[in-house]
């Protein structure tokens, strides 16, 4: 595989560890991150966060150009942003949601998220690992085992 996979995180993602550990956990991203990097071995991965949705739309449509897969948190922005699923939709590869809490064990507001609606799957509830999952199956995936 020569594309690299983006691992694209949205805003508040960079305080993991510090905030809300009840829901959120203790592990940052910066562990995360090095989670990932273990886990997908010798493929490239483009691990990246930002606050911004512009910013996250700009990384979409690099991977749209540069990528072969895309798994996204895109945390709050999941519930609200039509313009990152819009993103999302021109993506021709594997696509994975990932959530580190189970955001249908939470509030209401939590339930319906924008992307799932583009994702080819979603996993919710297992923590950062989470991130693991979502590798282990898009590797898969691009492998065309699954």
């Amino acid at each position: 595989m020569t594309k690299p996979l983006f691992i694209l995180n949205g805003p508040n993602l960079n305080r993991l560890g510090k905030r809300e550990p009840a829901i959120y956990g203790k592990t940052t991203l910066v562990e995360i991150e090095a989670m990932c990097r273990d886990e997908a071995g010798p493929v490239a991965l483009e691990f990246r966060q930002s606050n911004s949705e512009t910013q996250l739309i700009d990384w979409i449509h690099e991977a749209i150009d540069e990528g072969s897969a895309i798994i996204i948190n895109p945390a709050a922005y999941s519930f609200t942003s039509m313009a990152i699923m819009d993103a999302l939709k021109m993506f021709p590869g594997p696509i994975i949601e990932v959530h580190i809490s189970n955001i249908h064990r939470r509030e209401e507001m939590y339930h319906h998220s924008l992307m799932s609606k583009v994702a080819t799957a979603v996993i919710a509830g297992l923590g950062p690992g989470g991130y693991r999952a979502a590798i282990k199956a898009t590797l898969a995936m691009l492998a065309g085992t699954t």
